[in-house]
């Protein structure tokens, strides 16, 4: 398994990239931001200086969309920065949420995101592309490599990852509903040819090293709250008994509505109808043991990274701990099963 962190690009910049480094240090091989370029700083411009000032890491938007940002411009982001460091880069998608919301915008259709994908990833890989029909190639890139991993939660949006995602982005650590949409999206996989195992699927939750359950709950409660976003969207059009499982749906049926100034963020004031129940279901929190004992489980599931975020008060000292014992841990559980 492999491990990655979620940072906010929130000022001053040289935060972002200092929390890069370090969990670099730690033993994290993918340094991951959010993408809303009202709502925090630039993403790609701070990517370089991640990118500068690291080694080994590969960093990307967590999630990025077809809708605010142009798609040769998205793809000429990538292979730029893979020309100066190397093939470091990766793209996370979905549809839209924040970044569009906040301008009144609509999250795109399930084929212009498919297209998006296509045309990005394409010019990502220094190959020309079909594009307002016109054949386009960047002719300065050579060589550039890039995956692009798809976020998704409803059916229709889990299908088209498994057709044609190089990896899967769910925004959550439930073991009930990552094990049927990691299944959804596989059988989507075979079913137009695909091999299922040459996707990756990564998990993303809040990770939170401590013992006061109560304190970490109240940091990570913002969570519940920006996966409710998302749900709320699916119980539109599906409806609360639909084909998406009940344990995914029934918790925003107390959702009132949504601030996005307080996106992402521990003092989210508009979360209170998220119970611990589905933070505990959603995060991973707790003393080290608990986070490799709900880890080891995910991988037994097919998850082949877990992301973490770190949007709370005690992100130095979850990074050292998973460093020291976490990922350790997970590596030598790995080894002694071959």
């Amino acid at each position: 398994m492999d491990f990655g962190v979620v940072l906010q690009t929130n000022p001053p910049a040289a935060r972002t990239v200092q929390l890069a480094k370090l969990a670099e240090a730690h033993g994290f091989s993918h340094v991951w931001t959010f993408d809303s370029h009202l709502l925090w700083q630039e993403p790609y411009v701070i990517h370089s200086a991640i990118l500068a000032e690291t080694k080994r890491v590969t960093v990307g938007p967590f999630v990025t969309n077809p809708a605010t940002r142009d798609w040769t411009v998205t793809a000429s982001v990538f292979a730029t920065l893979n020309e100066m460091y190397g093939n470091r880069t990766i793209c996370g998608i979905g549809r839209g949420d924040s970044a569009v919301r906040v301008t009144n915008g609509k999250p795109v259709t399930m084929s212009e995101l498919r297209e998006s994908i296509h045309v990005i990833r394409e010019l990502g890989n220094s190959r020309p592309v079909e594009y307002h029909g016109s054949t386009i190639r960047f002719p300065w890139s050579r060589g550039s490599e890039l995956d692009v991993w798809v976020a998704a939660y409803g059916p229709l949006a889990l299908k088209l990852t498994g057709e044609v995602g190089d990896g899967f982005i769910l925004q959550l650590a439930d073991l009930d509903i990552a094990a049927w949409m990691i299944k959804t999206v596989k059988d989507a996989a075979a079913n137009v040819g695909r091999d299922p195992d040459s996707i990756a699927f990564c998990v993303a939750a809040p990770m939170y090293i401590g013992h006061d359950r109560e304190h970490m709950r109240d940091q990570c409660r913002w969570f519940g709250g920006m996966v409710g976003n998302h749900v709320a969207d699916i119980v539109a059009k599906y409806g609360h008994h639909g084909e998406v499982p009940e344990a995914l749906t029934d918790y925003i049926s107390g959702r009132t509505g949504y601030d996005y100034n307080t996106h992402g963020k521990s003092d989210n004031d508009h979360v209170d109808f998220v119970p611990d129940e589905i933070i505990d279901r959603f995060c991973i929190l707790g003393t080290a043991d608990e986070h490799i004992a709900k880890l080891e489980k995910l991988r037994e599931i097919g998850v082949t990274q877990f992301a973490g975020y770190l949007q709370h008060d005690n992100k130095e000292e979850t990074l050292r701990v998973y460093g020291e014992t976490v990922i350790p841990a997970l590596s030598e559980h790995v080894t002694a099963k071959k």
